[in-house]
This record gives C-alpha cells, sequence and structure tokens, in this order.
C-alpha cells in the first residue's frame, strides 16, 4: 500500500506523527508533505521540525512542489490523509483550490475516486466548517474528527493519539493492533 500523508497547521500534529509511525511500521509506503504552518506547529507542540517526519516517511515534497507526481492522477497511490487537516486546508479543497500540492493531491484523489480522509481536530465548528465537511463528504472523502473513544480503556494521551491513528487504518482497510476493538457488552 502506498499512502499521501500531509500534516497541515493545525493544532494535534501527534496525530499525524503517530499515524506515519504507524504506517512506517506496518510497511506502508508514504509520501509525506508537511505545510509551512504545520513546521512551526510541530515545533510548538512536539519539538519536531519537518525533517525529522521526513526521516519516517518513504519520500517527501515540499508543499509549493506541485510538479511533484502524486499532483498527478496517474501516480499510484491507494489514498491520502490529512492528518490534521486545518480548516484553511479543508475549506481549500471542499471548494476546488489547488493552490498547493496538498490541496492538489487531495483534489487529485476526488476526481479519481480513491480515499480521501481529512482529521481535523477543530472545534468547537462554525457553520462554514460543517458545510465545508458536508461539500467533501458528499464529493466522496471521509471526514473523521480526531475525537477519540473511551471504551478501550486508555490509560495515557498515546492511548488517545493510538485510536484516532487505528481509526484511519482502519477507514483505509488496513487492520492494526493500536487499540482493543469493541468487543460489545
Amino acid at each position: 500500500m502506498r499512502l499521501v500523508v500531509a500534516v497541515t497547521g493545525s493544532s494535534g500534529v501527534i496525530y499525524g506523527v503517530r499515524f506515519l509511525r504507524a504506517c512506517a511500521d506496518l510497511g506502508i509506503e508514504t509520501d509525506l508533505v508537511v505545510s509551512r504552518a504545520a513546521e512551526t506547529i510541530l515545533r510548538l507542540e512536539m519539538g519536531m521540525n519537518a525533517g525529522d517526519l521526513k526521516r519516517i516517511a518513504t519520500r517527501s515534497y515540499e508543499p509549493d512542489e506541485l510538479t511533484a507526481p502524486i499532483s498527478s492522477g496517474s501516480c499510484p497511490v491507494d489514498g491520502m490523509v490529512i492528518v490534521p487537516c486545518s480548516m484553511k486546508t479543508m475549506g481549500a479543497i471542499a471548494n476546488g483550490i489547488t493552490s498547493d500540492l496538498i490541496s492538489r493531491a487531495a483534489d487529485v484523489m476526488l476526481k479519481s475516486g480513491r480515499p480521501l480522509v481529512l482529521v481535523p481536530r477543530e472545534t468547537p465548528l462554525n457553520l462554514i466548517h460543517i458545510e465545508n465537511m458536508l461539500r467533501l463528504k458528499r464529493a466522496g472523502a471521509t471526514v473523521l474528527p480526531a475525537s477519540p473513544a473511551f471504551y478501550h480503556g486508555p490509560k495515557t494521551v498515546e492511548d488517545l493519539v493510538d485510536y484516532i491513528a487505528g481509526r484511519i487504518l482502519e477507514v483505509l482497510g488496513v487492520k492494526h493492533t493500536l487499540y482493543r476493538p469493541w468487543g460489545g457488552v
């Protein structure tokens, strides 16, 4: 499996870092794009830089690198995950604005009918956010808010982050052991 993974400038970059590491652990090839704003958030929230993430990924591209292979539908990728997905990025994709590599690659996923998973962390949501999510859902994307569950008995922040990374993998049909699935009552 080969996925495009984008990390954008929203709080919650820990979700993107964990998802990228989970992909590496599972042998999933990743084409990484880190937005300029995400570089700042990575530094503030995790003490990391884009280079740290690029070392985990299979390949990486700059956000303004519109000639990258992932900007074309002929590039053989199985889907794309934007984690976390800022409201700016979500709005651009929902409205067909492809001004950077992240929005262009997402547009390619939608027009090609490939999985596109957006993981917003924003709260509360305003009506524009909700309408953009609706547009994206209608266009074929999966909107997977970073809203962890508690039925698996999380003990740490990492357990909560693993839950979201696991849910993303499940949406893409990938088996994992990041958390214990619901077993009923």
